[in-house]
């Protein structure tokens, strides 16, 4: 940061800036470096180690399709668990349908509590709301031990550098298909394809031997630059994601939920895959 600008390095040969209004909060936490600025475009802006993670202005781009993707294509999703996630953007999202229990899983103690200062539009009452648990620990342990199951799992995570490293792992994918219920979801963050093909291509070919349905399917979030997010998808059956549009529009119109990206239109377009991506599944 200089001269009243961010500057990010997605890759060696790529970066873009962003003005600095005010830096409200910047420290090393535990695990990483954190900034939280002002930006006259996109309001309050976290980073990580020097890289975008949220925004006000476009937070909703990336977690309303993280979350009412797979629950919407379940159906019947009860109980749902969040790794990472630090900001309360998914969990929000979450909570906005009639489930029974949501657990967020989070490394960092900190994310969770600077984000709820300095981001509290982004999580909004979810922190509060009785059905969710939050447990401040590292998401692999969790999935190895615990005897809970759930209907989704959504893996919001940074980055494959770091401490999430072991979050794009096939082992860890395993452990999360073994704690889904019988029609169960998992989804991930699977990064910027045009930029990071090998992060979506090994997400595929990591949960394609794991799940009787693994594609990936898309968002398109403005602060992640060089177009289209892939977020990878594995379910235990092959029969949520061939949910009609009908059957989606309805049990959308049934949660009464406000959105402003995810609409059951493009819940079914985010499967189809641009050529670039589709030929990163083999």
């Amino acid at each position: 940061m200089n001269d009243g600008w961010f500057t990010e390095t997605l890759y060696p040969e790529f970066q873009q800036r962003l003005q600095i209004s005010k830096i409200l909060f910047e420290t090393r936490t535990e695990f990483q470096h954190l900034t939280i600025f002002e930006n006259p475009r996109f309001g309050r802006v976290m980073t990580l180690d020097g890289i975008v993670q949220t925004t006000e202005r476009d937070e909703f781009c990336y977690h309303e399709m993280l979350a009412h993707v797979p629950i919407l294509a379940h159906g019947a999703a009860r109980r749902v668990a969040i790794v990472g996630g630090g900001d309360g953007g998914a969990l929000e999202e979450v909570l906005k349908h009639d489930v029974e229990r949501a657990v967020m899983i989070e490394i960092d103690a900190s994310v969770v509590e600077l984000c709820r200062e300095y981001l509290p539009s982004i999580s909004g009452a979810a922190f509060d709301d009785p059905r969710h648990e939050l447990v401040i620990a590292d998401g692999i342990q969790f999935m190895k031990e615990t005897d809970e199951t759930f209907d989704v799992i959504i893996i919001d995570s940074t980055d494959p550098d770091g401490p999430a490293v072991p979050l794009f792992s096939q082992a860890f994918y395993a452990d999360c298909r073994d704690r889904l219920s019988e029609r169960g979801i998992l989804v991930t963050q699977s990064g910027v394809t045009f930029m990071q093909e090998n992060e979506a291509r090994e997400t595929h070919a990591r949960m394609n031997p794991l799940f009787a349905d693994a594609t990936l399917y898309l968002t398109q979030v403005p602060t992640y630059g060089a177009g289209y997010m892939t977020l990878g998808w594995g379910c235990r059956d092959v029969e949520p994601r061939r949910t009609a549009l009908e059957e989606i529009e309805q049990r959308f119109a049934a949660a009464a939920i406000d959105t402003r990206y995810y609409s059951p239109a493009v819940h079914v377009a985010s499967f189809a895959l641009p050529g670039y991506i589709e030929a990163l599944k083999g």
